[in-house]
C-alpha cells in the first residue's frame, strides 16, 4: 500500500505528524494536491489552509500565513512561519481555533475576495466533521 506522510513544523514545534491519504497545499501560484508516489519538489507556500484527508476519510485543516513544502515520493514537509491547527473536543475549542485561524490568514492576505474565499472553505470542512 502506497503511503503519504505528512508534516508540518512551525518555530514553535511541530503542528501535525501523521500518515494522510492526501493533502491539498496553498502553493504560491494557487492550490495542488499530493498524492502518494508523488514527484518530488520544492514549492513556496502562501496563505492559506492545508486540507488534509486522512486514511480513515476524515479530512482536518492547519491554517498557515506562509512557508515552504518540501515533497517527496512518500513524504510531505511544511515548514511554516505560522500555523494553527484547526481542531477541539467541544464548540467552544473549534470556535477558539477558527477564530484564531481567520486572525493568522486575515494578517497575511491583502486580497478580500480571496480570504474570504479561504475562510468559507475552511469552515465548511471544519462543520462537515
Amino acid at each position: 500500500m502506497d503511503k503519504l506522510h505528512l508534516e508540518i513544523v512551525t518555530p514553535h514545534g511541530q503542528i501535525f505528524s501523521d500518515e494522510v491519504a492526501s493533502v491539498v497545499l496553498p502553493g504560491s501560484d494557487g492550490e495542488f494536491g499530493v498524492l502518494p508516489n508523488h514527484a518530488s519538489l520544492i514549492s513556496l507556500l502562501s496563505s492559506g489552509i492545508i486540507d488534509i484527508e486522512g486514511k480513515d476519510k476524515s479530512r482536518d485543516v492547519v491554517a498557515i500565513n506562509w512557508g515552504y513544502a518540501k515533497i517527496d515520493e512518500g513524504k510531505v514537509v511544511v515548514l511554516a512561519d505560522g500555523a494553527v491547527y484547526v481542531a477541539g473536543n467541544n464548540e467552544s475549542d473549534l470556535a477558539n481555533k477558527l477564530n484564531e485561524a481567520r486572525e493568522l490568514i486575515e494578517s497575511m492576505s491583502s486580497d478580500t475576495n480571496a480570504f474570504a474565499s479561504t475562510i468559507a472553505k475552511m469552515e465548511n470542512i471544519v462543520r462537515a466533521k
